[in-house]
């Protein structure tokens, strides 16, 4: 996705002046702006005005009329396809990646010609709605994704082609940043896997670029462009100010890209780990304006191969072999637990992760589950990691869940799993349903009020779900909180009223098709690991029962939802599973989960999915869903614990290289001590 590269003229392409008008007053993400928008006059600096990020805004439907001429035609897409599909040989059933997709010209394209598995992914919201748009207008079978370029997670080694296409290579300010997504490409790719490149020839821009010009977009709205090289010779800064003849300014943006030779390519791609860097000749464009063609006058058109993937070799040598595990406190009542204590199986659930760690012989692992002196101990014996599995919270209290990790940053100590701000906004289920819907995640129908408010409104709709606003572990939901009546609705509220008192209340549609469970392990950027979605088996339950994951079912081994309900891989279509893992992928980031997250979704009766619940440092137990679902990936339970450390101390790592650096002084000194006694 580029200026004067992206997109093909379609079918549905929106009238110019319309679709320029109907924006406008829009965010920049998505759609256009306000017109007698401000300009800046008379510039002698471009680079001095550059936004650093200006990519997250400039992609909107403004950008599809100023370069509508290239982006928004059939030919030159279907010309780029063709170099695509013969340079590449590509094979039906191949696995593509179009990475800054844009509004999905060249994924579109490549479906329509019948290949089955054509992924998209782009950094604006407007141009992916838009790309989904356009696939369920056509009937074509494409996922499109949100996502950064160079933190995707679409699955490791899952592609045989990344596409980056429509000169979408080089924004960022940093060289660092475009390393990162060929990183990020060469994780997603097969073993030779295919990278294929269309961006412009830097050099020749560099002697070539055009420092002014303006030509008309249509019969009201013309565009003037400024360019000018950056101070230190390596990008090129491109001003554009839209303009509609009769109202004046629409637009006034700046946007640039690195100047790429030949030279620097083939080095930046070998350097990387790519092999076989092959340049192809590249035809300019067609422009039905013919006027300025400014980045993509003069292409380069590149295919190289991802390095072949050896046998797996051997973990190195753990980062903090010493590893703290923090529980929570057998000592203490805890009100979640069946009749508020610690029972037979909770201490079984603890044995067993003892001899689970046991199995892991890179570590040495000690427990923690006296609260009253947990600080005192963390302060006079310094942890070098601590493995954070005190998900009842401080105490034994729930609401202190997010303690453990405060006390343990207020110390210095790293540690695995979601922090303290992570873990305050999921435990608030109305907070995570907002962040859901504005990234477009569906979430149900739901009604909030306060426990105290006795005139909130019974729903209408039925039957419906009424549970706690704050929570886990299915506290205050049991079979009776399906409702199907207004009478029980509040006879619901009463009792949820007394057992939670100032506990405010959702009143949520009930979701009565099928129910999910995904589960990752992982950080952006890192690596991550998807377990194999998990579903929600209630084909033995007696069918008087309403279908949910109550209390009971956690915590009552009398009670028929323990005994009756069973777990099985989902049965799900490849564009179903992609979409949830897009879900819960996206939910991880903006959420602020770390090293592991478990996300649950429901279909309705119309087969809509929807999110359920966020799960931040979710249940680690050997009988838990992430467990299930690593079992289905083949992992033994010690493997899953494994992935969990893995993951946390190569984000530690990655984000305080010095706490490695200390910790491998500090126990090389303690070895140099021993060796002299």
């Amino acid at each position: 996705m580029s200026k004067k590269t992206n997109g093909a003229r379609l079918a549905d392409k929106p009238n110019p002046i319309r679709s320029v008008l109907t924006s406008a007053g829009c965010d920049g993400a998505e759609g256009g702006r306000q017109i007698g928008a401000r300009t800046l006059g008379p510039v002698s600096d471009l680079e001095r005005h550059l936004p650093s990020d200006w990519w997250r805004t400039l992609f909107n439907s403004l950008y599809l009329e100023t370069d509508g001429d290239v982006i928004e035609n059939d030919h030159n897409t279907s010309e780029e396809v063709d170099l695509l599909v013969r340079t590449v040989g590509l094979e039906r059933n191949d696995r593509i990646l179009d990475l800054c997709c844009g509004q999905g010209r060249h994924s579109l394209e490549l479906a329509r010609r019948g290949f089955p598995h054509v992924t998209g992914l782009d950094r604006s919201r407007y141009l992916i709605r838009l790309a989904r748009k356009r696939a369920k207008q056509r009937g074509l079978q494409v996922s499109f994704h949100e996502g950064d370029a160079r933190r995707f997670r679409l699955g490791d080694t899952e592609f045989h082609c990344v596409c980056l296409l429509g000169n979408s290579f080089g924004y960022f300010e940093r060289p660092e940043d475009d390393l990162a997504v060929l990183e990020a490409v060469k994780r997603a790719l097969a073993s030779r896997g295919a990278l294929v490149m269309d961006l412009m020839d830097g050099e020749w821009m560099r002697r070539h670029f055009n420092p002014r010009s303006w030509e008309w977009i249509d019969q009201n709205h013309f565009v003037c462009r400024e360019r000018d090289l950056a101070e230190d010779g390596d990008r090129l800064i491109s001003r554009e100010v839209v303009v509609h003849a009769e109202r004046g300014v629409i637009a006034d943006q700046f946007y640039a890209e690195r100047l790429y030779s030949k030279e620097r390519l083939e080095a930046l791609l070998t350097g990387a780990g790519f092999t076989n860097v092959r340049f192809h000749p590249l035809l300019a464009p067609d422009s039905q304006r013919n006027q300025d063609l400014g980045m993509v006058a003069h292409r380069l058109f590149l295919t190289c191969e991802a390095p072949r993937r050896a046998r797996r070799l051997p973990r190195r040598a753990a980062l903090f072999a010493d590893v703290t595990v923090v529980l929570g406190d057998p000592r203490l009542p805890d009100p979640v637990k069946r009749n508020g204590r610690w029972n037979e199986e909770d201490i079984e659930t603890i044995e067993r992760l003892k001899a689970a760690l046991q199995e892991l012989p890179d570590y040495r692992f000690r427990f923690l589950d006296n609260h009253a002196s947990l600080y005192t101990e963390l302060r006079a014996n310094r942890p070098y990691f601590v493995l954070n599995f005190c998900d009842e919270g401080f105490n034994n209290d729930a609401f202190m869940e997010m303690h453990v990790p405060a006390v343990l940053e207020m110390l210095d100590i790293p540690y695995s799993g979601a922090g303290p701000a992570c873990l305050g906004l999921c435990y608030n289920k109305s907070l995570v349903r907002g962040v859901a819907q504005a990234i477009d995640v569906p979430v149900p129908a739901e009604t909030y009020f306060n426990s105290d408010d006795f005139a909130a409104t019974i729903p209408s709709v039925f039957p419906a779900l009424i549970k706690p606003n704050f929570g886990d572990s299915s506290i205050g939901i049991t079979k009776d909180a399906v409702v199907h009546t207004w009478e029980e609705a509040i006879t619901c509220l009463g009792r949820l009223r007394k057992e939670m008192p100032r506990c405010p209340i959702l009143i949520q549609e009930f979701l009565t098709g099928p129910e999910y469970s995904i589960g990752i392990i992982g950080n952006p950027g890192l690596g991550y690991h998807v377990l194999p979605p998990l579903e929600v088996d209630y084909s033995g339950l007696d069918p008087a029962l309403p279908r949910l994951l109550p209390y009971e079912s956690k915590w009552i081994p009398d009670s028929p939802y323990w005994s009756q309900i069973r777990y099985r891989e989902a049965g799900l279509d490849e564009e179903t599973r992609r979409k949830i893992i897009d879900y819960a992928n996206i939910l991880f980031e903006r959420l602020g989960c770390r090293d592991y997250a478990r996300f649950d979704f429901r279909a309705d009766a119309e087969g809509e999915i929807k999110l359920l619940e966020a799960n931040p440092n979710p249940g680690w137990c050997w009988d838990g869903k992430l467990n299930l679902m690593a079992q289905l990936a083949g992992l033994r339970y010690s493997d899953l614990l494994k992935l969990i450390v893995e993951a946390a101390q190569d984000r530690v790592a990655a984000q305080h290289p010095g706490l490695v650096i200390s910790f491998a002084e500090r126990r090389d000194q303690r070895f140099a001590l021993r060796s002299r006694r």
